[in-house]
């Protein structure tokens, strides 16, 4: 009796295995599970958008608070530093919707940007909050102390911090240019308020405020492209 040799069998692949009833079905939770995903994505983004649009209605408020067009009331001084604390929400989003792609140096900027905007939030309590119910003899002397040497660097950290933030979302693309120009040039002299004429200021706050403002409804319009 010859013996016959057996083939040894080749083991089918889990794609074999699955039936052709199967791989539709596979796809369509894939799916169903991106969409899902993409939900929340968008609703942060617009969120974002929403708190960025808030801030710059409040920045136009202090401008004309400051220019005396309106009243300076309790509202108007307790409004003023929830401008930056909006603020953070824009640029959180911004960032994980275009700025991450800049890889280290988009995260560097956007560390250095929100501890800018961070840090404001508290020179805004103090001129609004506090100095406003001081003397300016009184105001002088806290600003000659460490008081005065905290509201420098804060107001030199928001510089940096802008111009790296505008360069990081310029080199990942996407966001459009002219609104991060006017972001950054309205900055400027609220970075330097200390330095520069009243008119500067109002003009920096409406600036940004029209800046913040784009992105905010810029970034609202892309909020379902973004995620996807």
């Amino acid at each position: 009796m010859s013996a016959r040799t057996a083939e040894p069998r080749r083991p089918q692949s889990l794609i074999s295995l699955r039936s052709p009833a199967e791989e539709p079905q596979h796809k369509e939770n894939l799916t169903t599970v991106q969409s899902s995903a993409a939900v929340p994505s968008v609703t942060l983004y617009r969120l974002a958008a929403v708190a960025g649009v808030g801030s710059a209605l409040i920045l136009v408020v202090n401008a004309a608070k400051r220019s005396a067009l309106i009243a300076t009331t309790d509202l108007t001084q307790l409004l003023a530093p929830v401008a930056e604390i909006l603020a953070l929400g824009l640029v959180v989003g911004l960032f994980l919707a275009f700025g991450r792609r800049a890889g280290l140096f988009g995260i560097s900027a956007f560390v250095i940007n929100f501890v800018a905007l961070a840090s404001l939030v508290g020179v805004e309590v103090v001129i609004n909050l506090v100095f406003s119910k001081l003397p300016l003899t009184t105001i002088i002397e806290l600003r000659a102390g460490p008081l005065g040497l905290a509201l420098v660097v804060s107001s030199f950290l928001f510089l940096l911090g802008t111009l790296a933030f505008v360069i990081s979302l310029v080199v990942a693309r996407g966001v459009p240019r002219i609104p991060l120009a006017l972001y950054f040039i309205g900055a400027v002299p609220i970075a330097l308020r200390a330095f520069v004429p009243e008119w500067a200021l109002d003009l920096g706050l409406v600036t940004l405020a029209a800046a913040i403002a784009w992105l905010g409804g810029w970034l609202w319009m892309r909020a379902s492209i973004t995620s996807r």
